[in-house]
């Protein structure tokens, strides 16, 4: 049995976790725009919690890039560029594929069927551009193929790291999506991947996989290269 003590800090994490994922959303999303202060004080009235747990979230946040801290300035949204795009693609090309190798070694039958499952949401899964609600629905089962086809690795640092570069990188794809749509094909795209990995085809599967992130780094540059910073 808990005591008082182990249980208000239970609830404390849970709550924190709660806001974790409201924040990471609105950053996502742009609600919160890069660059832009965080007022503490009336996120915590429009959600109605307390400071501590408000806290205890944007810290979770600054650890993995969403988030800064500068003294006498208080939180902000971490700010986006061209070369952050750049070193994010880059880090996603070499941890995700990586992680597909080990995958593509260590998955066994739940892990493929877990693949295709994921594969057929996403291609199944309409997206109408600039249409907010279609587009968010696509990125939660796109994010969700890419993160179940490296998921048999079975290396959690390694997941976890994939996972950060995946909320990182999604701002600059959100952005993309709003002001541009859709304008190659993504479902070609990812069955290739797909299909090769669980065929067990490690070169084909990391290669395809390789390709698909630069593609989307590189289009994601050249299209938002006027709009953001260098």
């Amino acid at each position: 049995m808990l005591s008082p003590l182990d249980a208000f800090d239970e609830t404390k994490n849970t709550l924190a976790s709660h806001l974790v994922d409201r924040l990471r959303e609105q950053i996502l999303s742009g609600h919160l725009a890069p660059g832009s202060k965080i007022n503490v004080e009336s996120i915590r009235r429009n959600l109605g919690v307390s400071l501590s747990p408000l806290r205890e979230a944007l810290a979770r946040l600054i650890a993995v890039g969403l988030v800064q801290l500068r003294d006498n300035k208080g939180y902000s949204v971490s700010p986006i560029s061209l070369a952050n795009l750049s070193e994010i693609t880059q880090l996603r090309v070499e941890f995700e594929s990586l992680a597909l190798g080990y995958a593509i070694k260590n998955g066994d039958l739940h892990w493929e069927s877990d693949v295709m499952r994921a594969l057929y949401k996403v291609n199944k899964t309409t997206r109408i551009e600039n249409d907010v609600e279609t587009l968010d629905a696509w990125e939660r089962a796109h994010r969700q193929f890419h993160l179940t086809l490296i998921a048999g690795c079975s290396m959690p640092m390694l997941l976890n790291f994939c996972d950060v570069l995946h909320n990182l990188n999604d701002r600059y794809r959100r952005l993309r999506l709003v002001e541009r749509g859709i304008d190659r094909n993504i479902v070609a795209e990812h069955s290739e991947i797909a299909q090769a990995a669980v065929a067990r085809d490690q070169p084909a599967a990391c290669e395809k996989l390789r390709e698909h992130i630069l593609r989307t780094g590189n289009n994601l540059k050249a299209i938002l290269s006027t709009q953001i910073p260098a």
